[in-house]
Parts: C-alpha cells; sequence; structure tokens
C-alpha cells in the first residue's frame, strides 16, 4: 500500500483544529456579543472592542510567533496554544464584569493565535510547494465546515446559558485538540521526507536546471511593493469579515426582525458560502492569476455586505451572506499562497507575521466602526456601506500586486 503523504496527515490536523476555533470561537462570537448586549447591557462598541484585542495580540505577537515557528518550529507552540484556548473559555464562563471578559479574552485570543490559521498555513507551507493551494484550502475547509455548526452553540446558549456553553467550549478545545496538536510536524526535512512527497527531480546531462525557488529574506520582502500591496488587499477585506462575524447576528436580528435561531441560521449560510468557495479554490488555485482572483474577491465582500445590509426580505438576505461567503473561502487560501509564491519558504513566518502588523487594521477597525456608527445611529447601515466601500476600493491592491523581482542575498532579519 502506498504510504501517505505526511503532509497531507497535518493538512488533517489543522484542519480539525481550525473546525474547533471556526466553531467554538471565530463564527460563534457573534452569538455571544447577541447574547451578552441583551442580558447584561454592555454596548456593541464595548463587545467589539474585544475582537479588535484579539486582532491587537496577533498582529504585536505576529512577528515573533512567524519567527519562532521559522527557527524552532511549531509543534511546541500549537500545544500550547491548545491548552490556552480551552482555559481563555473556562475562564469566560466565570465573569461577572467587561473587565472580566476582556482578561478572559486575551488568554483565548493568545491561545487562539498559536494555533491560528496564520500558524498552521505557515507549517503547510513548508510541506508543499506544487499542491501548495490546494493543501491551504482543505485547510480553511476546516474552519469553514466548523462555521456550520456554530448553531449548536446557540442552541446550548438558549438550552443552557452562555456559562455553561463557554466552560463546556474549553473542555472540548482541550480533549480534541491536543491530540490533533501532536500530530503537528514542522519541515519536511527534518522528519526524512521532501517538498510534496515526490521523489528529488533526476538531473539530466546537457539540461539547464530549472530556476530556484525564491527566498527572500524578511528584510527584502519590506523593500517590495507587493509585501505592502498585498498586505493592504488583505486588511481591506478584513473590514468586512471581522465586522459581519461580531455584527451580522445582532443587525439580522434587531436590524431586521429575525428571531436569535434565525439569526443564527442564516449566519450560518455564510460558511455554505465559505465551503463552496473553498472548494471553488481547490479546483482554481492553480489555473488563473491569483492577485485578479484576489481583487474578484474583493467585490463580492462589497457586494454581500451591501445586500446583507438593506435586505428586504429573506431572498436578498440569503443571496447576500453567500455571496459574501463564498468570496471568503476562495480569497482566504490565496492570501498565503501568494505570499509563499511571492516570497518563498526561507522566511515565510516573519514574512507573514509582519505582514500581520498590517492587515490588524481590518480587524480592529471593522468591527469598532460597525459597532459605533450602531450605537450612534441605532442600526449598522451606515458602518456596513463604509466598510463595503472601503472593501471595493481595496481591490486595487490586489491588482497592483505583481511578482517581486528577486534581489541578491542578504543576512536574514
Amino acid at each position: 500500500m502506498k504510504k501517505i503523504f505526511y503532509g497531507w496527515k497535518i493538512v488533517f490536523a489543522g484542519g480539525a483544529l481550525q473546525f474547533l476555533q471556526g466553531m467554538l470561537l471565530n463564527q460563534a462570537f457573534g452569538v455571544y456579543v447577541a447574547v451578552l448586549v441583551e442580558e447584561r447591557g454592555w454596548s456593541k462598541t464595548s463587545l467589539s472592542a474585544a475582537a479588535a484585542l484579539k486582532s491587537t495580540e496577533v498582529a504585536l505577537l505576529g512577528p515573533v510567533l512567524g519567527w519562532m515557528v521559522d527557527r524552532f518550529g511549531s509543534q511546541g507552540m500549537v500545544r500550547a496554544g491548545v491548552l490556552l484556548f480551552g482555559l481563555g473559555f473556562i475562564l469566560l464562563s466565570q465573569i461577572d464584569t467587561l473587565a472580566g471578559f476582556y482578561g478572559a479574552f486575551v488568554i483565548l485570543a493568545l491561545g487562539s493565535s498559536m494555533f491560528s490559521n496564520f500558524l498552521m498555513s505557515v507549517s503547510i507551507i513548508q510541506w508543499f510547494e506544487k499542491r501548495r493551494t490546494r493543501a491551504l484550502s482543505a485547510l480553511q475547509m476546516g474552519g469553514a465546515i466548523g462555521g456550520l455548526f456554530v448553531f449548536l452553540v446557540a442552541l446550548s446558549m438558549q438550552h443552557f446559558g452562555w456559562r455553561v456553553t463557554a466552560f463546556g467550549s474549553g473542555v472540548i478545545a482541550i480533549l480534541v485538540g491536543w491530540p490533533l496538536a501532536c500530530m503537528i510536524r514542522s519541515r519536511p526535512e527534518d522528519h526524512g521526507e521532501t517538498i510534496d512527497g515526490l521523489p528529488p527531480a533526476p538531473k539530466i546531462s546537457g539540461q539547464p536546471e530549472a530556476p530556484a525557488a525564491p527566498a527572500f529574506t524578511a528584510r527584502q520582502a519590506l523593500r517590495t511593493s507587493a509585501f505592502w500591496l498585498i498586505s493592504l488587499g488583505h486588511a481591506c477585506s478584513l473590514l468586512v469579515v471581522i465586522a459581519i462575524n461580531v455584527h451580522a447576528i445582532t443587525h439580522i436580528k434587531v436590524g431586521l426582525g429575525y428571531t436569535l435561531s434565525q439569526a443564527t441560521l442564516i449566519f450560518t449560510l455564510v460558511t455554505v458560502g465559505q465551503f463552496f468557495g473553498v472548494i471553488l479554490g481547490w479546483g482554481l488555485g492553480e489555473k488563473f492569476e491569483k492577485r485578479k482572483v484576489a481583487a474578484a474577491c474583493m467585490l463580492m465582500h462589497a457586494t454581500g455586505m451591501l445586500m446583507l445590509t438593506y435586505a428586504i426580505g429573506p431572498v436578498m438576505l440569503v443571496l447576500g451572506v453567500l455571496i459574501h461567503g463564498t468570496a471568503w473561502g476562495l480569497r482566504g487560501p490565496f492570501m498565503q499562497a501568494i505570499r509563499a509564491d511571492y516570497f518563498g519558504r526561507r522566511s515565510i513566518g516573519v514574512i507573514m507575521g509582519l505582514s500581520a502588523t498590517i492587515t490588524v487594521f481590518g480587524h480592529i477597525i471593522g468591527p469598532i466602526l460597525a459597532g459605533a456608527f450602531a450605537d450612534w445611529n441605532g442600526n449598522y447601515r451606515m458602518g456596513f456601506t463604509v466598510l463595503a466601500m472601503m472593501a471595493a476600493a481595496g481591490s486595487m491592491f490586489f491588482l497592483m500586486a505583481r511578482p517581486p523581482k528577486m534581489p541578491e542575498a542578504e543576512k536574514v532579519l
């Protein structure tokens, strides 16, 4: 029997960990916001700041985490992250004040960042080259499928309360996440494997060698316009993604007049679209220019958000969330794949970590702007519209991000 390439086992483990994050936190955070606003009377802006806090933490730690992954590997970091992630949920179940909520969320955010999509992508990039986009799409699929089960979190809150739900989420995260974390490995060379699991290409006398893959240092990448343009485009996309994750359920429930169960079910369709987008990315990833696909997805994000904002009926609302979800699922894996294509494996962890210090502005501005406008006007229409227009304009960043030329070798940053 042919041996399964271990890289695909890492994809499975990473995707399963993203499933946990998607179901328990990333997609479920909006449910916590809706419940806590109603039960505790906390403002939407103050709760949105927690999502921004998570993103700020990722941005501050991103370059450090990237450097550590490049230097020491990801195994120990992922295991520690799973434990902190579970502990954060358990602490969240015990809070009574907004300050306590922030404290628990700091730990929760730290844990999630240590086995985030960013860190899992670094590991997968090290194991794949020719099938890199497919592997990254499969990783993203875990988060997409996790979002399909966010309704279980909402049902648990309705029947058992948010405290029991948060405590149970922490226990599940540790019991399920630990064995998955133990499957993660860093580089194929460290385990007697090769990239893509393929044997080295034989050298043929008289035939010129294939051009070497790009191997930028972090310092070299920072000097290219492509690094900044990709990062800015990525940040613009997150304006919409994070704002919808945090506020869509509340908007559908309060602004459009649906029940919490209906709002949660409709929001789940974002993940249905995301899943479809991931499947598209699996097939399109190696056939079309990634920057152009990403630019098209930005326009889809904007269109979906505007339809969600001004939905006059369930059909328009469903189409809006499906369009947005499809754009997210298709574009998401391309963000890391295009960086790896442009800059290579050499310092990809640091490069992606430095990029996170720019994309974090999308994380922060999106939910806070939407929440502030909602507290001011009593609805999300103006805030969502402004964010949709910014995302549409951001498509130009991807169109301008052409592959950089390989500079002379320098000392690694």
